[in-house]
């Protein structure tokens, strides 16, 4: 049977609100609605990649208190690229960025990493000019490395007095104080990794990017090989060996794979994705105006084609409820689920028809 036909052969899909019929794995219409909002933030300068990572014996404390600690990742990696930006020994201006957290790496193993995106330049500490960085240089990593080092310390151990952090098998020594300064010591001196990528071509590249990093999960579909009843195999690369960046195969248990899989879920309501600078919620019109008026640009950009091709015109319960990557999976809400507080969540299957 033809894809028309199986398509014409379906039953009526039931009404589902507006919003909830995106396919769980690829999130395309989440993720297109989300860079659409994007597009009018964009400005004709070098946008730069800087990746904040926390060490290994961080992310274990991590994984035992996400909220908290994704949390401090955040503010501390906000604070150190608006201090090292406003210092008029490096750039001397307030700059804009979002931020992205990933807490996967690709044998997803916990590896929780912050990708932020910024544009090459900011705003002058009075307003009254646009301070554009050097081309093809940003900020130095090294000196955002040790700030952010140390704000990050500091605000872990801030969280320990008071209380915040819990702490379970392994690390359940460092419940009580030595054993949790003689924990944090060593990291004290060795050097964390901030990672500052080559700029992008322009803010249209920059958005296109973009599309990788926001509405993802730990896994995409194209790196899935096998599963058996016992295994899954699945494509990964070894970033830590650049040398063997080659495809590689690995293969783990059903169990172990959904394990490291379950690693990666967040609490609800947990904000993902968040915007400081010039680009924060609360000043964000005012300030690109701003900008957009020193770099003598207009107020919006044309749409980028990564916005709109794969949508579709319809923008109907019905049409949101078929996926938009395959175009061939259906969401349909099965149960309404009570939640605490009165608040109802809406339970959903993806169905892939053969």
């Amino acid at each position: 049977m033809s894809k028309n036909a199986a398509t014409a052969n379906r039953p009526a899909l039931p009404t589902i609100p507006v919003g909830t019929g995106t396919c769980p794995k690829c999130q395309h219409a989440e993720r297109a609605r989300w860079l659409e909002r994007r597009q009018a933030d964009l400005l004709p300068v070098e946008y730069f990649h800087v990746v904040f990572t926390l060490p290994e014996q961080l992310a274990a404390i991590a994984l035992q208190n996400k909220e908290v600690v994704y949390g401090l990742l955040f503010r501390t990696a906000a604070e150190t690229m608006l201090t090292i930006a406003g210092d008029p020994k490096h750039l001397g201006a307030e700059i804009g960025f979002f931020a992205i957290l990933h807490t996967w790496g690709q044998n997803l193993l916990h590896h929780p990493h912050l990708h932020c995106v910024v544009p090459g330049g900011g705003l002058s500490p009075g307003y009254e000019r646009w301070i554009a960085c050097r081309p093809g240089f940003f900020l130095p990593v090294k000196v955002l490395s040790r700030l952010f080092r140390r704000l990050f310390l500091r605000s872990l151990r801030k969280a320990f007095e008071a209380g915040l952090l819990q702490f379970f098998g392994d690390l359940e020594a460092l419940r009580q104080r030595p054993a949790f300064t003689r924990y944090l010591r060593p990291l004290e001196e060795r050097e964390w990794v901030v990672y500052a990528k080559p700029p992008f071509g322009g803010a249209q590249q920059a958005l296109r990017y973009l599309g990788r990093y926001t509405h993802r999960v730990a896994i995409s579909n194209e790196r899935l090989l096998a599963l058996t009843g016992q295994e899954v195999r699945f494509e990964w690369k070894d970033y830590r060996h650049p040398h063997k960046q080659k495809s590689r195969v690995m293969t783990v248990s059903t169990d172990e794979f959904i394990r490291r899989f379950l690693l990666h879920t967040l609490q609800p309501g947990f904000q993902r994705i968040r915007h400081f600078g010039f680009l924060a919620n609360c000043h964000r019109k005012e300030k690109l105006a701003l900008c957009r008026q020193f770099l003598a640009v207009p107020a919006l950009l044309p749409a980028p084609p990564v916005c709109r091709e794969r949508l579709q015109p319809s923008s109907t319960a019905e049409s949101l409820a078929v996926c938009r990557q395959c175009g061939i999976g259906v969401m349909r809400r099965v149960q309404i689920l009570p939640a605490p507080g009165g608040r109802c969540w809406h339970r959903s299957y993806y169905i892939r028809p053969l």
